[in-house]
Parts: C-alpha cells; structure tokens; sequence
C-alpha cells in the first residue's frame, strides 16, 4: 500500500546494507522519511566484513531516490551518547519520529563454551545493549510527542528456541525478547506499541561468508555454500534455506503502519514455520 507511512519518520539502526536498507527502501517507498545509522567499521569477532560508510551513503541515495528526505550518520549502537546525537540530529532535521527499528546485529560461531570474553561481550553489546540503547535515545521523545509510535526489534528464531553454535547469540535474542515484552507494557499506556520480528535465516552477508558454510555443511562436506543450504532448508517447515531481506521488510512495513494499530507484544515470526518445527 502506497504512502500508509505519509507523514512519518522512522530511526533505522544497522541501515548501511542488508535488512537495514531493505527496511529503509521499504518504509520510505510507503512514504516515510528515514534516519539512517550504522557503524561503518569493522567488529573483531564476525567472521565477515562489516558495513563502509559508502555502503551507508548508497543507502541514502536509494532513499532518496524514492522521493524521501534521509539523514544518514554514523554511529555505534554500544556508545549511547554518540547514538543519541545521530537521533537527535535526525530528528531536527525531520521534525519529529514515529517508528523506531532496532535492527544493527552481529553473529559468530563456536561452542558457547570455547567462546572468549571478547565474543561474549561483542555480541551482548551490540545485539542486546544496542537495542537498549537504540530504545532509550527515542523513547523520551516518543511520549513526549504524545502521538503514539512504534518500536520495532530485529530478534530472530534465535529468541524463542536454543540454537546450537550460537549461544551468545540465542541468549542476546531471548532478552530482545523480553526486553520488548516489558516495555509494550510499560509504553502501552502511552499508545507506543512494541514487538520483535523473528525472522529464520535471512539472505544477508551474515550467512553468506566461508565460517557459517563451515558450521553448517556435514562434517563430510566441503564447506560450501550448497552444503550448508541443505542445514539451512533442515530448520524450517516451509521448503526454503531462507527467507529474503524482502519478507522481513514485508512485516517491518505492516507492524509499522496503523493496520498493525492494535498488534503490541508480539515476537513475529517470518521464519517458514522454523519456530513450531
């Protein structure tokens, strides 16, 4: 649906490439105006690279493209007085914010175990204190705007069930959880709806690269990209390895929008049927 996002803005964490920009493109085709942020450096413990600022720029430009005002900034969702001054810049410049999407993410692998101090407080920092973080720099001016709003967190099947190589991964995506089922109670109140979307694996460079073709083709595979698909099509009910960054920003623009009005609380699954199976 054309402009069910006129008049809007939203804050997209993670924006410089994969979900991030899909969720971007796919809001500001709907009609809202967008503040972009990524890192644009590089993370120790990830096995690929991380976004470029060109990568953040390409992304303004395609929202621009589409008739939409951006405001791009780099920033690191684990430094909340930096993430709050790229808020803060966006929204001086837009006017005001309505949708918020806590999407920046990082994965590794390894036995929860064998992992390091280092991987352990990467993964927390970013996947779990940066959606904090990414919470508090907007929620002041949500309830001061008294209009509502929504809060949107990437999560991942990962939230709702164990999965093996990935621990410190799984137990940052249980507390996106329940990080948002407090505070859908406690925004409630103040019309602010609250969910996660919890996608299964999604197209990204975060499962295109050599160490995930490793973890999850069969011991007696050569590492590729063909042999880990038939691990990845394993965990869901629906015949597919993934779903697209497409299908993710297909919930992101409906939980965002009032047909979603009285939908709060929820951990969405786009995840074909990986969490019943």
């Amino acid at each position: 649906m054309a402009d069910r996002m006129a008049g809007k803005v939203a804050f997209i964490t993670g924006a410089a490439r994969g979900q991030g920009r899909g969720h971007a493109l796919r809001l500001a085709a709907e009609g809202a105006d967008i503040i972009a942020v990524d890192r644009c450096a590089e993370v120790d413990s990830p096995p690929y690279p991380m976004p470029t600022e060109a990568d953040l720029a390409e992304t303004a430009r395609e929202v621009e493209k589409l008739g939409r005002r951006v405001v791009p900034r780099v920033a690191d969702v684990r430094d909340f007085d930096g993430l709050q001054a790229a808020f803060d810049a966006g929204v001086a410049e837009l006017g005001r914010i309505d949708v918020v999407v806590a999407n920046a993410g990082i994965v590794s692998f390894g036995r929860t175990w064998e992992f390091t101090a280092q991987q352990w407080q990467e993964m927390i920092d970013t996947n779990l204190t940066g959606v904090f973080h990414t919470a508090k720099v907007a929620i002041p001016t949500l309830i001061e705007q008294d209009e509502g709003g929504c809060l949107l967190f990437t999560a991942s099947i990962a939230g709702t069930k164990g999965i093996q190589t990935v621990g410190h991964y799984t137990a940052a995506k249980h507390g996106v959880v329940g990080l948002m089922r407090t505070l859908a109670n406690e925004l409630g109140p103040h019309g602010i709806r609250v969910n996660t979307i919890n996608p299964t694996n999604v197209n990204t460079a975060m499962i295109r690269h050599p160490e995930m073709y490793e973890t999850l083709s069969p011991s007696d595979a050569e590492a590729t990209l063909e042999n880990a698909e038939s691990t990845m099509r394993s965990m869901n009910v629906l015949s597919t390895p993934w779903v697209e960054v497409s299908d993710v920003s297909n919930a992101v623009a409906f939980l965002a929008s009032d047909e979603a009005r009285f939908v709060t609380g929820a951990a969405f699954p786009v995840d074909a049927g990986a969490a019943v199976k």
